[in-house]
């Protein structure tokens, strides 16, 4: 575990930063992979089938993962407050909601499925194939979650590592199933989907049981999970009683009461969700911007799917540093160190420019080549086009990083609402322009409408982030043992 309250703000952050990048890359370059495999062996036509069905898919995985990075701040601040016995509550408490929600979302999608694809405007000739595929990756979704709620309270205790060296396992193992399910056993799509679900099955197992053995903080017993009165009260650990190594934590006086617990809930739904609908209002927006790329042909749909593979690359930093500050923010908070908040955040947007430059650069030298090695396609509609898309994004970058950075220092900090309120408006923003610029401009509307909406939605998060009374008071103690 690392304690982000103590020590060099650049080098905590930069060490915290390295494990989150390299895995995010990991799960990047699967989805290359997967999306090459794919394109090779079962043709543009099915890649096309897969694209349809990617915003959806980023919208339902995107919210489970919103929600796990939400209940994981408070885990955080729980950390930095040494409140013990409230990172393991608060990490019972994320796999019970959790759990519900994903099984929840999953039951409906799956019963309305051809509806919702429907309203997508997936055409007859995709709608089979794009059943297949989205339909398993949906019933896999309790699986997803579990395995980046596990992955995010590791982040909230400090330990990086742990998720980088399980999600390469994963992914190692979900390359492999690809090549099995499809090329081998000749599954088509549901091949790639099933492989898909399976690793991140083995990958939840693998974590799970490496944290119940390295960290007694995160190991739960039945009634951490089952008990709906508490029967197990003695909870709370002080700071002489444990070893934030991982070592052993032991009961102490003090019990965490139901009227705590019932606090410690609400907190946590209330950051869970403000995350996960923050995701959600972003994927809503692109999701209806799909509808109308749909409309488009399958060769605007293959290079909009190329073109967002890549995109996801380019702006992997952004997440990066975001789930940094998310963290970094939460424990320091929970430390009362304003100071060390303020000088994070600049910190990060600093590091998250410099890669924006990385990324135009890389646009503008070999976007074509990326294009083509993403979709394995010699299609010059589908180069000029997701090519096109790159080199004008990229140039916008700059007030992406602020947004990601400033979004998520908030929620670390406990703000929910600004947050969301900039996520209503790139949902807005490109629903009115799905509606508008693409029927008028076709695809250039559609390479147009996210830098219309980045310079509309930063706004918000600036007039807050200069305002926000937790970052003009003096250092402080801060308190957030009860919730309180």
């Amino acid at each position: 575990m690392k304690d982000l309250t103590k020590g060099k703000p650049s080098k905590l952050i930069l060490a915290f930063a390295i494990p989150i990048f390299m895995a995010n890359i990991l799960q990047l370059t699967y989805s290359i992979v997967d999306t090459r495999i794919v394109g090779s062996y079962l043709g543009e036509n099915t890649l096309a089938a897969v694209g349809a069905t990617t915003t959806l898919s980023n919208l339902m995985i995107g919210f489970l993962m919103g929600l796990a990075n939400g209940f994981a701040i408070i885990t955080a601040q729980k950390f930095g407050a040494r409140d013990y016995a409230g990172v393991k509550k608060s990490f019972a408490l994320s796999i019970k909601m959790g759990c519900t929600i994903a099984i929840v979302i999953s039951i409906v999608c799956l019963l309305f499925l051809r509806q919702i694809l429907g309203f997508l405007n997936v055409s007859k000739d995709l709608m089979g194939m794009s059943v297949s595929y989205i339909f398993i990756i949906i019933a896999g979704l309790v699986a997803t979650f579990l395995y980046d709620a596990c992955a995010a309270a590791l982040r909230a205790l400090g330990d990086t590592v742990t998720p980088l060296v399980i999600l390469a396992v994963s992914v190692c193992l979900n390359m492999a199933g690809d090549i099995f399910f499809v090329v081998v056993l000749k599954a088509g799509v549901a091949g790639a989907a099933f492989a898909t679900v399976l690793a991140q099955v083995i990958a939840f197992i693998v974590c799970y049981v490496y944290m119940v053995k390295r960290y007694e903080l995160l190991r739960l017993s039945r009634s951490d999970l089952f008990d709906s009165h508490l029967l197990r009260r003695h909870l709370k650990f002080s700071d002489k009683n444990c070893d934030t190594e991982g070592a052993e934590c032991k009961d102490s006086e003090n019990n965490m009461t139901p009227e705590v617990i019932a606090v410690m809930k609400m907190t946590m739904l209330k950051a869970g969700l403000s995350m996960a609908f923050m995701s959600s209002l972003v994927n809503i927006g692109s999701l209806t911007l799909q509808t109308a790329i749909n409309r488009l042909g399958q060769d605007i749909i293959v290079a909009h799917t190329a073109a967002r593979k890549i995109s996801e690359i380019f702006m992997v930093m952004f997440t990066v540093f975001g789930q940094t500050m998310a963290t970094f923010c939460g424990q320091n908070i929970g430390a009362g160190e304003v100071t060390r908040v303020k000088k994070g955040i600049k910190l990060a947007i600093f590091y998250t420019c410099i890669w924006c430059t990385m990324a135009i650069i890389a646009s503008y030298t070999i976007g074509p080549w990326l294009v083509k090695l993403v979709t394995g396609t010699d299609n010059p509609v589908v180069i000029k086009n997701a090519t096109n898309y790159l080199k004008f994004d990229t140039l916008f970058y700059y007030v992406t990083a602020v947004i990601c950075i400033v979004r998520n220092a908030m929620q670390g900090l406990g703000e929910q609402i600004t947050p969301l309120v900039s996520s209503s408006l790139e949902m807005i923003g490109k629903i009115v322009i799905a509606f508008t610029l693409v029927p008028l401009l076709g695809y250039t509307g559609v390479i147009v409408a996210e830098p219309i909406v980045w310079f509309i939605m930063v706004i918000p998060l600036l007039v807050k982030i200069y305002t926000m009374p937790v970052l003009r008071k003096q250092p402080v103690s801060v308190s957030l043992k009860n919730d309180e």
